[in-house]
């Protein structure tokens, strides 16, 4: 087949662009050097392509903090990214079927984390715009296929991991950031501090599961939104403590700081409809999915040393 990603060049981006390739299908990557998804006119250099396939990856965001600095920009810049998207994807690119990625932050913090629930109640309110960006974009491809009949499938994953994570200083997931802090904490003797009381539960997937996953899911359903999850959560101090195990560093040395940004403070995706589609789904465990991180962190001295 013929497929075209957005965002080809971050961290899922790359993985999927790479597995896609090694499975025979032709790859057209879109980043932001390529294809400013900003301006709508920056897809009409694809024009005399035609895909079978669409995957939307691209967005305007970063961990930790940042939609707490960025809402205003992070509407604008996402809508008009998804909007854009969404408008060639008709105009040009009809017979493609859309596969995009949403956000678990989508989901209120009181709902129960099941796809019927996506668009219900509000979500969190450091990470508002961006998730509700995020709801809008699965509206769009809702009134697309309502409308002019399109295919599309929109996932939402929990947080993705894995080693080759990005290298160009931005604010990282939490489970890179403990990876990390706990082996500069082991290597330089550096103080390891880590951001609330370490109670607060996430759920991780490892990306080559979440790519295997996702293109079963492609080829056995459409038009819906489906979880994709580990379906597992542990508390920061349950994954600081298998760090340390990893590294040979004891966990009684970090310091937990209750003052720092945290977020929710649990948050589990429902896996029902995932497992019912794809029967042998079977995420790897926790520890060997996070002695490779380290072992990429190891490898990477000069992400290792980024404040």
């Amino acid at each position: 087949m013929n497929i075209f990603i957005t965002g080809a060049t971050g961290f899922l981006g790359k993985f999927l662009s790479n597995t896609l390739e090694k499975n025979g299908h032709k790859v057209v990557r879109a980043s932001s050097k390529n294809c400013d998804l900003r301006d709508a006119s920056s897809l009409n250099a694809f024009n005399g392509q035609k895909f079978d396939q669409i995957y939307h990856l691209a967005a305007w965001t970063q961990a930790g903090d940042f939609c707490l600095k960025h809402p205003g920009e992070q509407w604008i810049i996402n809508q008009k990214m998804n909007t854009n998207i969404l408008d060639w994807w008709v105009a040009r690119q009809p017979q493609a079927k859309m596969i995009a990625v949403g956000t678990s932050c989508s989901y209120a913090p009181s709902a129960a984390l099941n796809e019927e629930e996506y668009f219900n109640g509000v979500p969190i309110d450091s990470l508002f715009t961006y998730a509700m960006t995020k709801r809008m974009l699965l509206a769009g491809l809702m009134a697309m296929e309502k409308q002019f009949g399109l295919e599309y499938l929109y996932v939402i994953p929990s947080t993705l991991y894995g080693e080759g994570y990005h290298e160009d200083g931005r604010q990282m997931h939490f489970i890179f950031d403990l990876v990390r802090k706990i082996l500069k904490g082991h290597l330089h003797g550096d103080p390891v501090t880590l951001w609330g009381n370490g109670e607060q539960k996430r759920e991780l997937i490892h990306v080559m599961d979440f790519i295997d996953a996702l293109l079963k899911l492609v080829d056995v359903t459409k038009n819906t939104w489906v979880n994709i999850g580990s379906g597992k959560e542990h508390s920061i101090r349950e994954f600081a403590s298998t760090i340390c195990e990893i590294v040979g560093y004891s966990k009684d040395q970090i310091q937990y700081d209750e003052s720092r940004y945290v977020g929710a403070k649990s948050k589990v995706l429902d896996v029902d409809r995932l497992k019912s589609l794809v029967k042998d789904f079977a995420p790897r465990d926790l520890k060997s999915g996070l002695e490779e991180v380290v072992q990429w962190f190891l490898s990477r001295e000069k992400i290792l040393m980024q404040k």
